[in-house]
């Protein structure tokens, strides 16, 4: 069974930054592409940033130049720097892991909020 287990998340100002974690366990994380979604108040959920299991990675236009995906294949975990936060960023951000139609898994979430 795949589990993936976010941390990271709080309360921060505008401007101020913020490292998301997310760990994965009970696959092969090296051949899993991961992402980043998020979900703010009544909006649908997003796709904020992916990698790759080849480390290309792709973010959205609305956090590019300000939010990073990383993966570190030895230690099952991929992160997400986020930098410059805007209170629009504020939400909850989710943690995915895919591999062809073997694996699409979700972490729990973790609150994201940014105060202005």
């Amino acid at each position: 069974q795949v589990q993936l287990v976010e941390s990271g998340g709080g309360l921060v100002q505008a401007g101020g930054s913020l490292r998301l974690s997310c760990t994965v366990s009970g696959t092969v994380f090296s051949m899993a592409a991961m992402g980043w979604y998020r979900q703010a108040p009544g909006k649908e959920r997003e796709l904020v940033a992916r990698i790759t299991s080849g480390g290309s990675a792709y973010s959205a236009d609305s956090v590019k130049g300000r939010f990073f995906i990383s993966r570190d294949n030895s230690k099952s975990t991929v992160y997400l720097q986020m930098n410059s936060l805007k209170s629009e960023d504020t939400g909850v951000y989710f943690c995915r892991a895919t591999r062809g139609s073997i694996i699409d898994s979700w972490g729990q979430g973790t609150q994201v909020t940014v105060s202005s």
